[in-house]
């Protein structure tokens, strides 16, 4: 039977959580590649840190059967860069220190796609840490489907996926990109990325559209609702 530890201190607004059982590990695991100008990735980073602070997605958090969710932040391009550490986010105090951090930290990835290794980093990172999370979820996003290096994604995906983990989705859409026609990203994002229980899409069409796509992503992937294929509302 799982237990529930509090292990947060007060006086601290984000700790890294070790030997804790959770609802749920989830790696966010955003693209900083060189198709990422540093506006960009700024602007990501500012998306994921509004969504994890609001309002709506800290209630779905509370109404875990933990209470408490386990992030990490992971940047990838031809390396993969731990942004932010392993964090246990139980309410506001903890959520707005896992964003303030994440908006402090400089750059840390660099160079071509190399997505196969960058899910592989997220298996890693889970199968490595101090956490025993009821599910275990990894946040994939990127404006391209290309890799250049490292291992395949189809192997990549398929031993993550073996290991129980789901991989969700979220495309960042280029004003050219076709979205949902043949050889769109939304479509080989479905194709070549996702997998395991409950595997989506959410789609960021515009850049007004980015932070409201994060935030739908981890409602979904928190509350753990039935996995489909959604586009953010711009």
């Amino acid at each position: 039977m799982r237990h529930l530890v509090l292990s947060l201190a007060l006086a601290c607004p984000a700790v890294p959580a070790l030997a804790q059982d959770t609802d749920l590990e989830l790696v966010l695991l955003a693209d900083a590649s060189g198709s990422i100008t540093p506006g960009e990735l700024q602007f990501q980073r500012e998306g994921y840190a509004q969504a994890i602070t609001d309002p709506e997605v800290l209630a779905v958090i509370a109404g875990t059967a933990y209470g408490h969710i386990a992030v990490t932040y992971v940047e990838w391009a031809a390396n993969q860069a731990q942004v932010v550490d392993w964090t246990l986010i139980d309410g506001p105090e903890a959520a707005r220190g896992f964003a303030a951090a994440l908006l402090d930290q400089p750059r840390q990835a660099y160079g071509r796609n190399a997505i196969g290794a960058a899910l592989l980093e997220g298996l890693r990172l889970m199968e490595e840490n101090e956490i025993n999370g009821w599910r275990r979820v990894i946040d994939f996003s990127g404006d391209s489907a290309n890799s250049w290096a490292g291992p395949s994604i189809e192997h990549a995906r398929a031993q993550v996926v073996q290991a129980g983990v789901t991989i969700n989705a979220l495309p960042i859409l280029r004003p050219d990109d076709p979205g949902r026609a043949e050889g769109g990203l939304e479509t080989l994002y479905e194709e070549l990325i996702i997998g395991g229980t409950g595997a989506f899409v959410v789609t960021a069409d515009t850049r007004d559209s980015f932070a409201e796509a994060v935030k739908k992503k981890l409602i979904l992937e928190i509350s753990s609702l039935p996995g489909e294929t959604f586009a953010a509302a711009e």
